[in-house]
């Protein structure tokens, strides 16, 4: 990951800069785990996916919760990526209710905290690896609600196509995510609160995606209905517990479909009718 530095542009700047743009295009950390001390994965992990619009879901799936509805009335898919603000649903043990915080999707790189690296924790080493065993015995666990997840199949070294998977139509799925609170060390930067996805190897559906290139092997760890409160940790703080209701979810009804890029249309030369052209 080298490249030019940008005009102004200090080296150390340049390395967060092209780490950031990494993660962003292939959405996913797993391949940078060595950072942490993690096990090295596949680029093509899900660093994109779909939530609703407004809180109607999000209430209909907990209970009420903290903060005022988003402005607009309809439940039209809204895409949020890597570095977004996510709405994650919390445990609040001295109110004694479920509230949603928004999070910054991607823990801080060790070297540059603006950089998100990791984004995932697989279930199977979340309580052995120091960045994620803290916030899983400690309770700092949420669930975010996705409508639809994207995950990469790698047709090339250097391409990889995006796919769209639809675990339940018409409804959101519960993913589990680890959370932690992070205090930059820029002093002009406040404490924000930051999360990973949990992954799970992945089911017989998305393993269809793997190439020669490269293995489509994780998955978002996805929450049965009645493990919530387990994974959030309410009445008891449960890790085992917790780690145990990671599990690979197979799908009967799910849809994966190919998403098509919208094709660029090549501006006109520049004439009297329109001046601008190609400016």
């Amino acid at each position: 990951m080298a490249g030019p530095k940008n005009r102004f542009e200090g080296w150390d700047e340049r390395d967060a800069r092209v780490l950031a743009e990494y993660v962003a295009r292939f959405g996913s950390s797993d391949a940078l785990g060595s950072f942490r001390g993690g096990p090295l994965g596949s680029a093509s992990m899900c660093g994109k996916f779909t939530a609703m619009a407004s809180w109607a879901e999000v209430v209909a799936f907990s209970q009420p919760l903290t903060g005022e509805p988003v402005s607009r009335a309809n439940d039209e898919p809204v895409t949020l990526k890597v570095m977004n603000l996510l709405n994650v649903i919390v445990w609040d043990a001295e109110e004694q209710r479920r509230k949603i915080v928004k999070m910054r999707w991607g823990f801080p790189h060790p070297k540059n905290w603006k950089v998100p690296q990791p984004i995932h924790a697989r279930s199977e080493t979340m309580d052995s690896l120091p960045t994620f065993k803290r916030p899983l015995l400690s309770g700092q666990r949420g669930i975010v609600l996705m409508r639809t997840f994207n995950e990469g199949k790698q047709v090339a070294p250097s391409k990889t196509e995006q796919w769209t998977i639809d675990p339940i139509p018409d409804h959101m799925t519960g993913a589990a995510f680890l959370f932690d609170r992070c205090t930059p060390p820029d002093l002009s930067a406040s404490p924000f609160y930051a999360c990973v996805l949990v992954t799970v190897p992945a089911n017989a559906l998305i393993h269809t995606l793997t190439t020669e290139h490269a293995v489509s092997d994780r998955m978002p760890a996805f929450l049965a209905p009645d493990d919530w409160a387990t994974w959030l940790g309410e009445g008891i703080n449960d890790p085992v517990s917790a780690k145990a209701a990671c599990k690979t979810r197979e799908g009967l009804r799910w849809t994966m479909t190919k998403e098509e890029r919208a094709a660029t249309q090549k501006r006109a030369n520049p004439t009297v009718i329109d001046p601008k052209g190609l400016l």
